[in-house]
């Protein structure tokens, strides 16, 4: 097949399929589709979004990604890292579960499809090399923790206040582990006992797929959701009464914003005069500023408005009414808040359940077009785009090394880019390659890319056939899902490898751990910082690279003599190693530490750089070596060098440094150098010693 094709088309090297092919795909993807169904509903939760969506993301962006991504076992999809810095990304910008926040999600996916694809075009795979390893075990780790801890109020079914300060918000969960729902915690403790038994006992099993079944048909039996609607007037104690009308009252005036904040982007967008457009840009800003005044109040008093447990009680005309619960028991059976339906209130006194998911396969939508909205988010989605490529390559790699299976990075980032951007048009947030199904898939005997494609025509009927059945799944049961996907993330051993491998490079993994896990829920802020502190880590390594005096071992052999307490090598010259390229940033340190050496072997007739270490040379490098030449020469030392690698002798050459160090002072070897200058200053003391004796 013509190789340019399939390069344009990777799917074509599929083709074409044998029976025996097909049979292994179609086994995989099926059993792919089991795992996929209940994961994507679970990390759709985790990025903030009705469950829907992680279907929708599940169905064409899993196809695209296939069909031209590298590897034929990398399963893309919904995944939980991404899911989280989504939701981190919008929750300053829109309300959870809003249509804005499910448009401004849309185009965050669009964006990093964009920046991948371009990524991959461009072949600039290579950019993942800024972040190194510890960088990303150290980020990883803390977004495990975050990802797990953030869902600990799934758990407990209570209210988790949205700031921009993850840890207060998880101390604001704990403090309400007086009034958790104990069935709810029971749904979620079991489910990841029942995870981690099947995992252990049962592999082979779809483990996910069968705690979701079993979970549904429990709630269902013990009717686990218990949602009432009331008035205000059927709420007795006036001070709740007034807390729910405050907070229905902040929340339709938060609505006025939003419908005003439109209408004036609307009308920005025409043309209008310079006075009008800087009036109506400073009244979006004040409005900008209200908005975020009122999310923040909205949040504390959802928080506030939950803490409150009410009791029905039947009047003597036989209608209910709620009062207060004074001191209720640890499994009292009590109603909080939930929501509001118009005018009226939503009490809650059961647990959270999935409830109602739209059938039918996504539509044809194109995401929200804002120039604003898009350059405030353009950092995140980078980060994201390099993220969900370090995720899928490290996937791939990790399956490639079993199967010996050639990869191209950059053909993945461009079926990667592609399949955020065509599933960003159908409703689909941010996917990237997911480790757990691509290693289920290769488990199972995946032969080719198709197996994913039968996975998506399996959440595809789903889609279309089954989403009422998933109605009373409870939410406590995603949450344990999703927690026992990350919790294996989580390498502390690694971390630990890398402090006593290299301190440097271990201090930079743990300050990346502390910076993400602090400025959570801005996890792109974390790897950010772990990158500076690698390129600083890195120049200052460069800047001052290892230089040492070499002496002489029993053996014959060189190494160095401060560390082996070894005589210099000879009483006529010093050996000087220097292990680094000599550049710019490193040129006054080669130029110390020759000084120095010069400085403790005064008499010395001669330095000797030993230059296998030096594996390109700069300008800048070039000339320190002609000015330190000159001043060696001037004070009646020898410069020369040994062991240069060919493109560094060339640059020498080309320099003209023959002729300031001496053709005869370039040497090939050092083992060339130590006989020939070893010969050459006894000779001269021989002839000194006649000299002086005539």
């Amino acid at each position: 097949m013509n190789i340019s094709l399939t390069k344009l088309f990777p799917f074509l090297r599929w083709l074409p399929p044998s029976a025996e092919n097909l049979r292994a795909d179609l086994i995989a993807g099926i059993t792919v589709a089991m795992i996929l169904v209940p994961q994507s509903m679970a990390y759709a939760t985790l990025a903030g979004l009705p469950v829907v969506y992680g279907l929708y993301a599940s169905f064409l962006p899993v196809v695209i990604a296939s069909l031209w991504g590298a590897s034929r076992f990398l399963h893309t999809g919904p995944v939980a890292m991404l899911s989280l810095m989504s939701a981190a990304a919008i929750e300053p910008l829109a309300t959870r579960g809003s249509e804005e926040f499910i448009q401004y999600s849309l185009t965050l996916a669009l964006l990093v499809g964009i920046l991948r694809f371009l990524l991959g075009l461009f072949r600039m795979g290579v950019l993942i090399n800024l972040a190194s390893h510890p960088v990303i075990v150290g980020f990883t780790n803390a977004a495990a923790l975050i990802i797990g801890l953030s869902l600990v109020n799934g758990f407990l079914n209570v209210p988790m206040p949205r700031s921009d300060t993850f840890l207060l918000d998880l101390w604001r969960v704990v403090e309400q582990i007086p009034i958790a729902h104990i069935p709810t915690l029971i749904f979620g403790v079991t489910t990841l006992i029942a995870l981690k038994l099947l995992r252990k006992y049962f592999p082979q099993l779809p483990g996910v797929l069968i705690v979701v079944i079993v979970a549904t048909v429990i709630s269902v039996f013990i009717k686990f959701e218990k949602i009432e609607t009331v008035s205000p007037q059927q709420i007795v104690n006036s001070e709740v009464r007034e807390k729910y009308e405050k907070l229905v009252a902040n929340q339709a005036e938060l609505n006025k914003i939003k419908h005003e904040q439109q209408t004036i982007n609307s009308q920005l967008e025409t043309d209008l005069g310079a006075n009008k457009r800087y009036r109506l840009q400073a009244k979006l800003l004040r409005l900008t500023g209200e908005e975020k005044g009122l999310k923040y109040s909205i949040n504390n008093q959802r928080v506030d408005a939950f803490q409150v447990a009410l009791v029905p009680q039947t009047t003597d005309g036989g209608k209910v009414v709620y009062k207060k619960a004074e001191n209720p028991g640890f499994f009292s059976t009590v109603w909080r808040w939930s929501g509001t339906d118009g005018d009226k209130f939503k009490l809650s006194g059961g647990g959270r359940v999935v409830g109602n998911i739209p059938s039918g396969i996504p539509s044809f939508t194109v995401p929200l077009i804002d120039f604003g909205l898009i350059s405030g988010l353009f950092a995140t989605a980078f980060i994201m785009a390099m993220i969900g490529f370090m995720e899928a390559t490290s996937i791939s790699r990790a399956l490639a090394a079993k199967t010996r299976e050639k990869l191209n990075p950059n053909q993945e980032l461009i079926g990667q880019g592609l399949a955020n951007i065509v599933g960003s048009f159908f409703q689909s947030y941010t996917v990237s390659g997911s480790f757990s199904r691509s290693a289920v898939a290769a488990r199972v005997g995946a032969r080719t890319g198709f197996y994913a494609i039968v996975s998506a025509l399996g959440v595809t009927l789903v889609m279309l056939f089954m989403t009422e059945y998933l109605y009373h799944l409870p939410m406590a049961v995603l949450a344990a899902i999703v927690m026992s996907a990350v919790f294996s993330l989580i390498d502390v051993k690694s971390l630990l490898c890398a402090l006593k491998v290299r301190m440097a490079d271990g201090i930079v993994g743990v300050v990346t751990f502390i910076a993400t896990l602090s400025l959570a829920p801005k996890l792109a802020d974390g790897v950010i910082i772990g990158v500076i502190l690698t390129v600083i880590v890195f120049l200052l390594n460069t800047m001052k690279p290892r230089s040492e005096v070499m002496g002489l071992t029993a053996n014959g052999s060189l190494a160095g003599a401060v560390t082996h307490d070894l005589q210099p090598v000879s009483k006529y010259f010093v050996v000087l190693r220097f292990d680094a390229s000599l550049v710019f940033i490193n040129a006054a340190h080669f130029e110390q530490a020759i000084l120095k050496a010069l400085s403790e072997f005064p008499e010395t007739r001669a330095i000797l750089v030993l230059g296998h270490g030096i594996n390109w040379i700069d300008a800048t490098g070039i000339e320190k070596i002609r000015a330190m030449g000159n001043e060696l020469s001037d004070a009646g030392v020898t410069l020369a060098v040994a062991g240069l690698k060919q493109p560094v002798r060339e640059a020498l050459e080309k320099a003209g440094m023959d002729q300031v160090i001496g053709q005869d002072n370039i040497f090939a070897s050092k083992n060339t150098a130590l006989r020939e200058l070893e010969a050459r200053f006894e000779k001269e003391a021989a002839d000194e010693a006649k000299q002086q004796e005539a």
